[in-house]
């Protein structure tokens, strides 16, 4: 028996699309000798739909292509996700399709509403198991979080399955591949001699990325074979030789660390944020420091490298290194590169505030100007030349506030948007692993806004090692300041951190969109309000 794990990137609403992607891996699968093909959580319309499912007309025609899968393939068993509606009542479901028809229906039974998860704002809960034949052998059906909660799987188990399909939308976070598996193994132990597929989907959307990592499992413990991360894939595989399984592409992904496949995920979520919203043009503010320079890196690996303009916009404040390191970079990954110097700008402003400023000292204002002028000068070059600025803020910047709204936060996408400050530089490292590409200045030197003469961020800011450290323990492990401090670090750093960031929401609310690496990132994750008087 032949069974293919089509691991695919659907486009959320483009239901067209996503026919055609299920045909393509029907007759992926057909041509392999598959008789079973299974496709992932929601494969028929993207995951998470979020409010189109309160469009009736959206679920009617996700049901049609259903159905039209169903009689292009009669002779091959199709698992397809998507959202159906009974009477009143939606659900998250997945049907088995055979000889040209809907032959079985799982509903999803336990909804997450947690994190980035709302499935309780549009879905009912299931309340059956699903069990079929193929071939004298029994298989149960799962969807996601019904195979994380005791109980669904434990009820396939005592109706004596074979085996457990369980069809995902799980979100990438760094290392949860591994826990994801670590955490099936234990659920293993109690599932009998049960072997476990479990197919997820991949790619962006939006502020989510979803990284595949599809696997087999026995109850052994045993991954039988797994797929590699951020990678569309289908694998048919023979279930009378599946013990003896030895993937090479396992072995490659394995060997790969979490930078570089953190790295191969901020690719993939900016090539699908523009792919899926047809845009072809990129335009980035080059500073000569780090963060410009990944986000430079990165962009460079998914739009053709004539539609990439990088722009330099010097001050008076703007070193003879980042200058040159800007100039180096752009040359290296071949891009279009410009500098246009915003000196006569800032004089124009100046000239412009002088009576109403007049004997007030130059501060915090004057430093937001200039991110300002860049701001409004790139998105221009986007306006004019029908492009996309991308932001290159990062998560410790974010998370302070070290940023200007409607300067360095302007841009449609932001990809380092929950990459910590630290992570950036370990990312740098990773591009730079085989040839240099980042110039090693760059990485090495103290960053600065270089926004006042000799500025350095540590000026305004703890250490990165230090900041980021306090970040993840208040943000990621929501622990309180008086047990932050306890663990070593210093009384006024831990409040101004927390202060910092409880006082900049305003700002993150009105920051672009950007991928969820984290276990805890700013929007969907963390909802914290603007207008509080809490004081942790």
């Amino acid at each position: 028996m032949k069974i293919s794990l089509a691991q695919i990137n659907p486009t959320v609403g483009d239901l067209n699309y996503n026919y055609k992607l299920i045909i393509k891996h029907a007759k992926i699968a057909q041509k392999t000798g598959a008789e079973i093909l299974i496709t992932p959580e929601l494969s028929i319309c993207g995951y998470p739909p979020e409010d189109l499912l309160l469009n009736n007309e959206f679920i009617k025609s996700c049901k049609k292509f259903l159905n039209k899968i169903a009689k292009k393939f009669p002779d091959l068993k199709i698992i397809i996700g998507y959202p159906r509606k009974n009477k009143k009542s939606l659900f998250n479901s997945a049907s088995l399709l055979f000889k040209g028809k809907i032959q079985k229906t799982y509903d999803k039974r336990i909804l997450p509403n947690y994190g980035v998860f709302d499935e309780k704002r549009y879905f009912n809960s299931g309340s059956k198991s699903l069990v079929f034949n193929h071939k004298g052998k029994r298989f149960g059906l799962l969807i996601c979080e019904d195979i994380w909660t005791p109980g669904p799987a434990e009820e396939l188990s005592s109706k004596n399955v074979d085996y457990i399909i369980c069809i995902n939308a799980s979100p990438y976070e760094i290392n949860k591949n591994e826990s994801r598996l670590l955490a099936l193994k234990k659920r293993s132990n109690s599932l009998k001699n049960i072997i476990i597929f479990y197919v997820n989907l991949i790619g962006g959307q939006d502020d989510l990325l979803f990284d595949g990592g599809s696997f087999i499992l026995n109850n052994k413990q045993n991954i039988l074979l797994k797929l590699p991360q951020f990678e569309s894939i289908n694998q048919t595989i023979d279930t009378e030789n599946i013990h003896l399984l030895n993937n090479k592409k396992e072995q490659k992904n394995n060997n790969d660390n979490s930078t570089r496949i953190l790295l191969s995920g901020l690719i993939l979520s900016l090539k699908d944020y523009l792919k899926k919203n047809s845009i072809k043009k990129i335009f980035i503010g080059l500073s000569g420091g780090i963060d410009s320079a990944v986000v430079l890196y990165i962009a460079s690996k998914v739009v053709n490298k004539e539609d990439i303009t990088a722009v330099m916009m010097p001050s008076k404040f703007t070193s003879k290194a980042s200058l040159e390191d800007a100039k180096i970079l752009a040359r290296e990954l071949s891009v279009t590169y410009k500098v246009n110097d915003i000196k006569t700008l800032m004089k124009s402003f100046d000239k412009s505030l002088a009576k109403d400023f007049k004997d007030l000292k130059k501060d915090i204002t004057e430093e937001n100007i200039q991110a300002r002028i860049r701001g409004v000068l790139l998105m221009a070059y986007a306006n004019k030349f029908n492009g996309m600025v991308l932001s290159t803020s990062n998560k410790s910047e974010i998370a302070v506030g070290y940023s200007t709204v409607y300067g360095d936060m302007v841009g449609g996408f932001s990809v380092l948007k929950d990459v910590p400050k630290t992570l950036v530089y370990k990312i740098a490292n990773e591009i730079n692993y085989d040839q240099i590409i980042i110039p090693k200045r760059i990485i090495e030197r103290a960053p600065s806004a270089e926004l006042a003469e000799n500025q350095k961020d540590q000026d305004s800011l703890p250490n990165y090692d230090i900041l980021d450290e306090i970040i993840d323990l208040y943000i990621e492990r929501n622990q309180n300041p008086k047990t932050i401090i306890k663990k070593g670090f210093s009384v006024q750093t831990v409040k101004k951190v927390v202060k910092l960031i409880n006082d900049n929401e305003f700002k993150r609310r009105q920051a672009a969109p950007g991928p969820k690496v984290t276990n805890k990132a700013f929007g969907k994750d963390r909802r914290y309000p603007i207008t509080s008087k809490y004081k942790p």
